[in-house]
């Protein structure tokens, strides 16, 4: 069920992408451009790429939401949290110990790199 509401989402997404971007720009577009802002500029009627705006953006939101309450039903026995904090009652899990790495010996290794400090 969760796949197909999810590839319904991606299309409606894409075709709202694709809308948007056929629609034509206004040039009055936040009340620039010289457009008529008084009361008597009404709005002009909805094109019908709009109205198809409209709709495929209610959609989007729809299986947005319905995506979100698909998610909460299949993990509703566990919470975010319980995966990271671990229960009291669970044993602490060790991290393995590492083996002891022998380095090879180096030339005048045993040579001290500092001079014995003096008793001044």
């Amino acid at each position: 069920m969760q796949n197909i509401v999810l590839i319904i989402h991606l299309v409606l997404a894409l075709s709202l992408i694709a809308v948007v971007l056929l629609q034509r720009s206004s040039d009055g577009a936040m009340g620039l451009g010289g457009a008529a802002l008084g009361p008597q500029a009404g709005r002009p009627p909805l094109t019908g790429l709009a109205k198809a705006t409209w709709g495929l953006a209610i959609a989007f939101i729809c299986t947005s939401i319905a995506l979100t309450v698909i998610s909460a039903a299949n993990d509703a026995d566990s919470s975010v949290v319980d995966r990271v904090v671990l229960p009291a009652d669970a044993p602490a899990t060790t991290t393995p110990a590492l083996p002891d790495l022998q380095l090879p010996a180096l030339p005048g290794a045993n040579t001290p790199l500092l001079p014995p400090a003096s008793g001044n």
